[in-house]
């Protein structure tokens, strides 16, 4: 299993790991620069991509371009969510979700990949006005998620920048799989 696994079942030191993994992608790039890139990067990546290539997983039992599209634009309403709760609130709980059973019960496979960048870019869009109008003093205010406890704003902003990286590269592999 991967150390880019994250399971509903992950154990805190498997959490751990993977956290320290995807803060690992972003390196010495300025997070917010990789959040701003994004939108752009998905859209050239799969813009010569057929609709049936669209909708092949790189192998069976793993997800598509669409599905990767639409995971995006999940994360992204929870990321929207978190980032009010904890700029608007004291030490708001941040609840965990599992992304399989959202790809699963939320239609994943059934995604339309332009429907769901066009969300993921509506939605990004927004939430680095709200990360541009932030003072240094939000960035230190925390929420507590309920899986990897305390965690700051700019802790998340990096982590987000961070899972971006991460389902970039997994679709520069499932584009290489699918031409």
């Amino acid at each position: 299993m991967s150390v880019f696994t994250n399971a509903s079942n992950s154990t805190a030191e498997e959490i751990s790991a993977y956290v320290g993994a995807v803060l690992d992608l972003v390196g010495d790039r300025d997070p917010s620069s990789v959040l701003r890139e994004t939108p752009g990067v998905l859209r050239r990546t799969i813009a010569n991509l057929a609709p049936a290539q669209l909708r092949e997983p790189e192998m069976p039992g793993k997800w598509s371009v669409a599905q990767v599209l639409q995971h995006l634009a999940d994360s992204e309403v929870v990321w929207a969510w978190r980032l009010r709760l904890i700029l608007a609130q004291d030490r708001p709980q941040l609840t965990g979700y599992d992304q399989d059973q959202w790809a699963a019960r939320l239609g994943y496979e059934k995604a339309n990949p332009a429907e769901a960048l066009e969300e993921f870019s509506v939605l990004r869009r927004a939430n680095l006005r709200l990360l541009e109008r932030a003072t240094p003093d939000d960035f230190e205010r925390v929420g507590v998620h309920s899986e990897r406890g305390e965690e700051s704003l700019g802790h998340l902003r990096r982590l987000y920048a961070g899972h971006d990286l991460l389902h970039l590269r997994q679709l520069d592999r499932i584009v290489a799989a699918v031409r």
